[in-house]
């Protein structure tokens, strides 16, 4: 059997791990946006919620062009956001709690503030300093043209135009130029910075873009033709390993160079992966020789839908299990829409349309969405593997998708030309009090304005309160805590269609009822139901948008 204890190397296979976005987490300052002594105050919201470990999104010098993923600086704090001091004082509260740390890692591209973007900018075509990162003659009769048809994640082109006529990579804004991975000295600052904050006494690192750092830079670069708008297709289509900038063969060599960084330390850093590429690809970069493991995004973008959740987990354990991995479980986080406002859309909804309708277009019962979030937690929970769980589902947030546009931070919106509405409706600031001019956030405003309705979903309006969704997870991750026991299920054989049951190894059973009917319970003893405090419940028949754990 696994050992899960906190000293163990492998304490992480099946840990429930929390996302803190720090900006939008707690404010200490007053000054609107969240710090790192704020969330050193809140940390004890952490340990009593029963998660593992904390992972923080980026704290580093940045513009905030992209949310903080454009760093100007690895291996220091934003002073908005705090000081080195500040860091290390969570990292040793968060020890004492019995709280590991993993610190965000962006190693696909700097902010153009860095140091070494603006040596490549002043020193000019063909310098030392601009092999640091991809620099390119333009094409046409001027060079006015990019260098392929290759496509920013934000929209448009991936090139920009410097002063002296080059053209730059960058894979997302224009603000964060891609690097150039073939450098040798790209790869020795990046083997420093790991050192440095595992010196500091972090746990791991989620590796932001993981699959995108090798790229075929061999001239003449490569288009993308028909592919180029569609990233994903390109994926799909090109033999594996082979695209011009995402999961290409070489990216694995340098993963396997951290791993022997990260294995010097005792007990061993971990790392997952962030890693938007198919399944049997994406668990390569989970070997026991890289980083451990890797996002399953399958899971969080399945429909509500029993066939189609049991393919995913089953695909799941078996690649995960292939190469000596623990599977991951994720139900929202930074990027996306929070889950008790996307499991209710129908299938085929365009996410982006229904934000820029404000939410409205389809409508969403907060209520029914807040059952189903209920429901996925519990199930997502009693599944082999690491969990993560974002800031604020503990509380049942639905995704803010009201925000006017004149407030909107995320550079989805300038760069698509107000087309795409962005990611600002999962980050708006969390709320802790019923009442303030944040919902105890902080002394004042927050940097996104919340709604009137997030009152009721503060930490005081559910500390204590039987049946709240904040006690739903207390006592979820302290029996899971209890039943853990390997990493393996089995599926009942018998499950009414639209249910998924399954039972662990020790005989703990999770059922969940995704059908629009109420189907019989299973006999046993219930342990938890996800039902809400003023509903029925479990008693002969298992309601639909219900989980139930059973002994």
């Amino acid at each position: 059997m696994t050992d899960l204890s906190p000293h163990s190397p492998d304490w992480w296979r099946q840990a429930v791990v929390y996302q803190v976005y720090p900006r939008s987490f707690a404010d200490a300052d007053g000054d609107g946006l969240g710090d790192l002594r704020g969330v050193t105050d809140r940390l004890a919201h952490l340990a009593g919620l029963g998660v593992d470990a904390l992972w923080l999104s980026p704290f580093y010098p940045s513009e905030q062009a992209d949310g903080g993923y454009d760093v100007e600086d690895y291996r220091d704090v934003d002073p908005r956001l705090g000081t080195l001091a500040d860091f290390d004082a969570l990292a040793a509260e968060a020890h004492r709690l019995g709280l590991k740390v993993i610190v965000d890692l962006v190693p696909n591209h700097t902010s153009h503030r860095h140091p070494w973007f603006r040596q490549a900018l002043a020193a000019g075509p063909g310098s030392p300093a601009r092999a640091r990162y991809v620099f390119r003659d333009g094409l046409g009769e001027s060079g006015e043209l990019p260098p392929t048809d290759w496509q920013s994640v934000f929209g448009g082109s991936a090139w920009q135009r410097v002063p002296d006529g080059q053209w730059y990579l960058h894979l997302f804004t224009r603000e964060q130029p891609d690097l150039n991975w073939d450098h040798d000295e790209v790869r020795d600052d990046f083997r420093t910075t790991l050192r440095f904050w595992s010196d500091r006494g972090v746990d791991g690192f989620r590796v932001d873009v993981a699959h995108a750092l090798a790229k075929d830079l061999a001239d003449p670069l490569r288009d993308l033709g028909e592919l180029a708008q569609d990233g994903d297709l390109a994926l799909a289509v090109l033999p594996p390993g082979t695209h011009p900038f995402y999961d290409r063969d070489e990216v694995h060599a340098i993963y396997r160079d951290w791993r022997r960084v990260l294995d010097a330390y005792s007990p061993p850093r971990t790392a997952v992966a962030e890693a938007w590429v198919p399944g049997a690809r994406r668990a390569l970069y989970a070997r026991p020789d890289e980083l451990n493991q890797a996002f399953n995004f399958e899971y969080l973008q399945a429909p509500w839908d029993a066939e189609a959740i049991r393919a995913v987990i089953t695909d799941s354990l078996a690649t995960a299990r292939a190469v000596g991995a623990s599977a991951t479980w994720v139900l929202s986080n930074h990027d996306v829409v929070r889950h008790t406002s996307r499991l209710m859309l129908p299938p085929g909804t365009d996410e982006n349309a229904w934000l820029l309708s404000g939410g409205r277009t389809p409508a969403v019962d907060e209520r029914a969405g807040l059952r189903r979030a209920r429901a996925a937690t519990l199930l997502m929970l009693a599944l082999p593997g690491s969990s993560y769980v974002y800031q604020g589902e503990e509380l049942g947030l639905p995704e803010v998708a009201g925000l006017p546009v004149e407030v909107l931070q995320d550079p989805l919106w300038e760069q698509t030309g107000h087309t795409s509405k962005g990611r600002d409706g999962c980050r708006v600031p969390l709320p802790w009090t019923t009442t303030g001019p944040s919902y105890g956030f902080g002394a004042g405003g927050a940097w996104l304005p919340q709604p009137p309705a997030f009152g009721r979903y503060a930490v005081e309006a559910q500390d204590g309160v039987a049946g709240s969704t904040l006690e739903l997870y207390r006592t979820a991750l302290r029996l899971r805590r209890k039943l853990l026991d390997g990493e393996e299920l089995t599926w009942h054989p018998e499950a009414p269609p639209g249910v998924l049951a399954f039972a662990r190894t020790n005989g703990w059973r999770c059922v969940t009822n995704l059908s629009a009917a109420p189907v019989p319970l299973p006999p046993g003893d219930v342990l938890l139901s996800s039902a809400p405090a003023d509903d029925d419940g479990p008693g002969g028949l298992l309601p639909p948008d219900t989980t139930v754990w059973l002994a």
